[in-house]
């Protein structure tokens, strides 16, 4: 047994020792090298040296991405700049990104955080990764790239965007695993289908390790039958390493974090309270073995949940629940709170439509007006104005009744939805202050 697969079946008592050893040195590094930590523990009168058991981080205040915004760009940096050997960052929609330094032993955990994605995708040596994540200053192509290469893989590095160019080393490399976010895998298969392809029999594909956003269970589905491969959802964000943070098994039941390298708490957003496994909150993230970039309780605003119990296929890692949403893109309407995932239940229940929709909310006489806009599915008649028009209020109908709030929703003609290579944009928010 390698040293990875006995780590990710060791007993969880072992696991807390690993985790407990590796928080008690990180709070005192971030302390001791950090001015951002050492101001914000003193202020909450956290002492770094205090921590005797898991419990005891609770005591420690919260780190928030406008906290590292505030510190950008080396503020904060544990180790001196010339042992950092890779810089990457989040994309900075006020115009101020949040950084991720790595130093090698840093790029080494990612590479085999990363890589354990292939072994829950029963892969190894012999499979051929096509990664088509952005490389760059995303997370995305470098993390999946490092993974391949210490899972043993022959890599393919091939980015984002020329999609046919995408489609020709497919079938002709022979690509076993496709990393890329899902959207994008779901271009690349209709696209190869407008090209008079079949992906699942022209492909080889046999796993997909897709993340960097969400996606529903009917999406996968939808994915799986055209690619004739199992989806595996990844989860990350530079804030704390980038893709590789939790995997999804091949039993497609949870993300098992990689909890020798993160330690993991679910709070209520609200009052910042410590939950219990099985309710929903937001995900909170403590690096245990990270030198560069560190960080304590960090807020990743993703809501998710601890799933109780053991998975079956025998690995002893604690497995999140794919994320239900963000706090910040849940959207308040007339007093209600929406999130995306839950238009997407719904839309699930409807054979009629596909998985691309969007989402706009606007104001209307002060009032918030939401409309969706989801693409008919492939083979029903689009030109049938009096079926359309019967589905479009069977649909809103379904959405008042689970959301508690009027949807508007307006059924477009297939492939009408702007495609992305990177993140689909599934919410455009045209209200005042929100554009």
């Amino acid at each position: 047994m390698s040293k990875t697969q006995e780590i990710l079946t060791l007993p969880h008592d072992q696991i807390e020792d690993i985790q407990l050893e590796g928080i008690k040195k990180t709070v005192v590094a971030c302390y001791e090298n950090i001015p951002f930590y050492k101001e914000s523990f003193d202020a909450a009168g956290f002492d770094p040296f205090s921590i005797e058991s898991l419990d005891d981080l609770a005591n420690a205040p919260f780190t928030t991405k406008q906290d590292l915004r505030d510190n950008y760009p080396y503020g904060m940096l544990a180790v001196p700049k010339n042992e950092v050997r890779e810089i990457h960052m989040s994309s900075g929609t006020t115009g101020i990104a949040t950084v991720g330094a790595y130093t090698d032993h840093d790029l080494e955990i990612w590479g085999d955080c990363f890589a354990r994605g292939v072994l829950y995708a029963n892969g190894g040596d012999d499979d051929i990764m096509h990664v088509c994540y952005g490389y760059g200053l995303f997370t995305g192509g470098l993390g999946a790239h490092y993974g391949g290469v210490a899972a043993g893989c022959m890599t393919i590095p091939m980015s984002a965007g020329n999609t046919e160019r995408q489609i020709r080393v497919l079938r002709e490399m022979g690509s076993t695993i496709l990393c890329c976010t899902p959207s994008y895998a779901m271009h690349i298969a209709d696209t190869a289908i407008s090209m008079g392809l079949d992906p699942a029999k022209d492909f080889h594909l046999r796993a997909g390790i897709h993340g960097a956003e969400a996606f529903s269970d009917n999406f996968r589905a939808d994915l799986e039958k055209k690619l004739n491969y199992k989806v595996l959802d990844v989860y990350g964000l530079t804030e704390t390493m980038g893709p590789g943070v939790a995997i999804e098994c091949w039993e497609q039941n949870g993300l098992h974090l990689a909890e020798d390298h993160f330690f993991a708490e679910i709070i209520d957003p609200d009052t910042g309270k410590v939950l219990p496994d099985g309710e929903w909150g937001e995900l909170v993230l403590t690096t245990i073995d990270r030198e560069a970039s560190p960080v304590v309780r960090y807020r990743t605003r993703d809501i998710t949940r601890i799933i109780p119990g053991e998975c079956a296929c025998g690995r002893t890692h604690r497995r999140i629940d794919r994320l239900h949403g963000r706090t910040d893109d849940m959207l308040i309407i007339r007093g209600v709170n929406v999130f995306p995932s839950q238009i997407e239940d719904v839309m699930k229940t409807v054979p009629e439509l596909s998985s691309w929709y969007q989402v706009e909310v606007t104001t209307v006489n002060h009032l918030d007006r939401v409309t969706l806009k989801v693409e008919l599915e492939q083979g029903f008649d689009f030109d049938a104005i009096a079926a359309i028009e019967r589905l479009q209020k069977s649909v809103e109908a379904k959405m008042k009744t689970a959301l508690s709030v009027g949807i508007k929703v307006k059924i477009v003609e297939p492939k009408s939805i702007p495609r992305s290579e990177g993140k689909a944009k599934r919410v455009i928010d045209l209200r005042t202050g929100n554009e």
